[in-house]
């Protein structure tokens, strides 16, 4: 074997190591994870009531399916400082591992979400946007582009910037959060709280 072929096969073999270290790690993460988590639901809209809400409900159906306990649901106004505000809010009552907002996240004047939701991240998670956009064009072609989903930690606590649309919450839900959700709620650093009443 030559020289050059003998380094390409130890570069491909430690490769494969560290690959298998990795995953090995996410896994152990995944066991020391929480099975079960407190989540708060904002629906931003101008116009719904709770009753008119399918998309806060749906998120709420998805999570109590898994187990995890739904502390509040509420309806924010399209506006930068009551989104921010129901934010701090939250946050102050220390009970929620994780805070899901739905709606506000297009490029229409209105959608305000992301804007209201960036300054106030200490830590920015861009990969969910990257994954929920790149899932969403598998369902809906170059549309995905016009979300401005997101996500990051403010404090140790998750927020999450979902779309209005029932299916984009879907996709949001079951196919990023419910697998990755505790993983990334223990990763955050939060003590999580299913044991409060």
């Amino acid at each position: 074997m030559s020289e050059s072929r003998h380094k390409g096969h130890h570069d491909h073999k430690r490769h494969h190591a560290q690959h298998a270290a990795e995953t090995s790690s996410i896994h152990e993460h995944r066991k020391e994870a929480p099975s079960k988590l407190v989540v708060s639901v904002l629906t931003v809209s101008d116009t719904r009531s709770l009753e008119e809400d399918s998309g806060g409900a749906l998120i709420v159906e998805l999570m109590t399916a898994e187990g995890h306990r739904v502390a509040e649901r509420t309806i924010v106004k399209d506006d930068v400082q009551e989104i921010q505000a129901a934010l701090r809010k939250v946050i102050a009552s220390q009970e929620a591992d994780a805070i899901l907002l739905t709606g506000g996240t297009g490029v229409a004047p209105r959608d305000v979400t992301p804007d209201a939701v960036a300054p106030l991240l200490d830590r920015e998670l861009p990969g969910f946007g990257e994954l929920f956009r790149m899932l969403s064009y598998e369902e809906i072609g170059t549309p995905a582009m016009l979300s401005r989903a997101m996500a990051g930690v403010m404090g140790s606590t998750l927020v999450f910037a979902l779309p209005g649309s029932r299916g984009a919450i879907r996709t949001a839900v079951e196919r990023i959060l419910v697998p990755e959700l505790a993983h990334l709620v223990s990763l955050a650093g939060k003590p999580h709280t299913t044991d409060k009443a």
